[in-house]
């Protein structure tokens, strides 16, 4: 922490390299490398700025956002949605998780089961902005009725405005570093939580007594040993309003998986008959002078060659085979499912060859039995011809 605290000698002041409210986004997003929450809520959330960067995190499933503020989020949803939007992107190749960013209009002061079941709450530099009725009821609201598995609670400490000369303050003269210590001790202590102190921007040395220029609050909730949920009997009424909702395209969406998984099929299965196709041609050239040798060294390209005249019957035969390679018959190739299901995106998206066989139903041409993709061969000169 000492090596982010700089000083001006010019002006005097004392400087945060980064700036403070850079370390604030970066505390939370450490603590979600570490605890890896998939539901998180930041109460006044302003700009959006920390939802926009905690998208990226692949554990969270669910963000949400609540400020009071009105006209914030009006802009936000007029002027920047498009950083919380899904991006054509995320269409192209959607996430294995799946994504919900939501914000809210409302007050902290108020209960709206939107809320519950959240394993991450944040209210950075918040609550010195609350009017003194919605600071009685922020406790009970966020840890005896949100009850989130832990919640973070950062704000300004007053007594360091005496460090910080020529600098613009909006540190109340009542969040002295003591009074939020006592406040965040009776909270914990009342509603079941544990709570850890830090904070960043440290005080110059001499005046460490002063305490974090930001101080901060870590609660962890102490679970009830009944394993009974803590939201079991919360009211259903709403008091927040939903100014803006993204869902996210998701494989676990099976619009989006199967999309996924026959778009990799068709492609592998072009894959193999090109190089299918490849070695048919160059086998069809040297057939007279190489025979013997393609026959010692390639064996399975010989039986490409020698199994142009097969019936559909025959090669329907063939095509169930587990143990066999693809094959061309006539004017069709013929790639056994077993195969398909080796290529390594589509073995991660299935999980098994029946998965596979449901998701292209209907969708990619299969064999009359289903356990062959087949692919149509365009010869170049019958093209020319028609």
């Amino acid at each position: 922490m000492d090596t982010n605290l700089q000083k001006d000698d010019f002006t005097g002041t004392i400087k945060f390299v980064p700036p403070l409210h850079k370390q604030r986004y970066q505390f939370i997003k450490d603590l979600v490398i570490k605890y890896k929450p998939k539901k998180v809520a930041d109460l006044g959330c302003a700009d959006c700025t920390l939802l926009r960067m905690l998208k990226f995190y692949k554990c969270i499933e669910v963000l949400a956002g609540l400020d009071i503020r009105e006209n914030r989020l009006f802009n936000f949803e007029r002027f920047r949605r498009h950083t919380l939007s899904p991006l054509p992107g995320d269409y192209l190749q959607p996430s294995e998780r799946s994504l919900t960013v939501t914000l809210y209009h409302g007050s902290i002061a108020h209960e709206d089961p939107c809320m519950l079941g959240f394993d991450l709450v944040t209210c950075i530099e918040l609550i010195e902005h609350l009017e003194a009725t919605e600071l009685e009821k922020f406790p009970k609201v966020v840890f005896g009725f949100m009850a989130p598995a832990m919640v973070v609670i950062s704000t300004p400490n007053s007594e360091f405005n005496p460090l910080l000369p020529g600098v613009t303050l909006f540190r109340h003269s009542d969040h002295n570093y003591v009074l939020y210590i006592a406040l965040a001790v009776e909270a914990a202590t009342r509603y079941d939580y544990t709570v850890e102190f830090t904070g960043l921007g440290t005080p110059p040395p001499g005046t460490e007594d002063v305490g974090f220029c930001t101080q901060i609050g870590v609660f962890r909730r102490k679970y009830p040993k009944n394993g009974e949920t803590v939201s079991s009997e919360k009211p259903t009424e709403h008091a927040y309003k939903t100014v803006f909702k993204a869902v996210y395209p998701s494989l676990k969406d099976e619009k989006y998986l199967q999309n996924a998984v026959v778009s990799e099929v068709i492609f592998g299965a072009e894959i193999m008959k090109q190089r299918l196709l490849g070695n048919f041609k160059s086998e069809d050239m040297e057939h007279s002078d190489g025979l013997q040798m393609q026959l010692k060294f390639q064996p399975f390209k010989y039986f490409l060659m020698c199994s142009k005249n097969h019936s559909p019957v025959e090669a329907e035969k063939l095509a169930t085979d587990r143990s066999m390679e693809p094959f061309i018959d006539g004017n069709t190739v013929y790639i056994p499912l077993t195969k398909i299901f080796s290529i390594p995106k589509v073995n991660q998206l299935c999980g098994t060859i029946e998965k596979l066989s449901k998701l292209i139903d209907g969708k990619v041409a299969l064999s009359n039995d289903g356990s062959a993709v087949i692919v149509t061969i365009e010869y170049e000169d019958e093209e020319q011809e028609n």
